[in-house]
Order: C-alpha cells, then structure tokens, then sequence
C-alpha cells in the first residue's frame, strides 16, 4: 500500500489545493488545475503509461491519502474539503466500473 501525505494546513484555497496535489502526484503540465481535471488524472493512478501521474499503482493496490491539519483545512475550506471527499468517491467509482478495486482510501488527521 503506497502512503501519500497531504498537508491540509497548506491548503488555503482552489490555487493552492491544485498546486499541492500537482506536486505530490507530479500531475503534467496540461492538468487543467480543476476538478474534473483532478478527476482525470487520479483515475489514471493504475495506467503509468498514461503519464497522468508520476504515483503508480499496482492493480488493486491501495493509496493511503492521509490529510494531516484536516479540520483545520474543512474549517476554512469547506466547498474545497467536500470536493476532495466528493471527487475521491468518483474516482473510485471508476475504478470499480472497469472492475478494479476502489483505490482512495482517506484519512483525516487532527
């Protein structure tokens, strides 16, 4: 199980939301830097070859998303803590459509 941390007292704002998950994921140049781009490349984590992503999964293996400063972060960005809670979900859905295993797995830290 791979661990990714995401350190939500970065998180001020939809600017510095995409530019921490570009850094940490290593999103290309063209990640359109909304949701339904972030969408896109996170459902590509399984597809190295897609180049979507510098994070690779094996099939069916887990990412461990911990959010460190969580309620700190969903205090002063709610629309944005809801659409990473949201969006995760879709992403997942996407994976289980093409009949892999949901690979999101959040976890807020205080």
């Amino acid at each position: 199980m791979k661990r990714i941390t995401l350190d939500g007292s970065r998180i001020t704002g939809w600017d510095s939301f995409h530019d921490e998950f570009a850094l940490l994921f290593g999103f290309p140049a063209f990640y359109g830097r909304n949701m339904n781009a972030w969408i896109d490349c996170m459902s590509y984590l399984t597809e190295p070859s897609a180049q979507m992503s510098s994070v690779s999964l094996s099939p069916d293996e887990p990412l461990l998303m911990e959010v460190t400063g969580a309620e700190s972060f969903r205090k002063r960005c709610p629309d944005v803590f809801s659409e990473l809670v949201d969006c995760s979900a879709i992403v997942n859905g996407r994976f289980r459509d093409h009949g892999e295993a949901a690979v999101l797995c959040l976890v807020f830290l205080p």
